[in-house]
């Protein structure tokens, strides 16, 4: 199963890792860290020119990356558990 994440991108289910509010996260010195490396290194895609409200960690064939989301983390969340629901039928 896939889950759309904003713009033109749906990602596997199964590559998820973390599904992450970039207001509530970035509080915290070590997640902005996190972050500016991720971006330094190039791990880092913007799904829109929309402002992120969340944050997707995502690991696919040993390679990690970070998509940056103008969906909530919420709403994301929600996607996944319908998909979930509907997938079980």
């Amino acid at each position: 199963m896939f889950l759309h994440i904003g713009g033109d991108v749906v990602i596997p289910i199964k590559d998820i890792i973390a599904i992450l509010d970039i207001e509530t996260t970035t509080i915290s010195k070590d997640t902005k860290e996190f972050l500016k490396i991720a971006e330094e290194e190039g791990f880092i895609e913007s799904i829109s020119d929309d402002l992120p409200k969340s944050f997707i960690i995502t690991e696919s064939d040993k390679k990690s990356k970070i998509y940056l989301s103008p969906i909530s983390s919420v709403t994301l969340h929600k996607r996944t558990n319908f998909v979930s629901d509907i997938s079980g039928i």
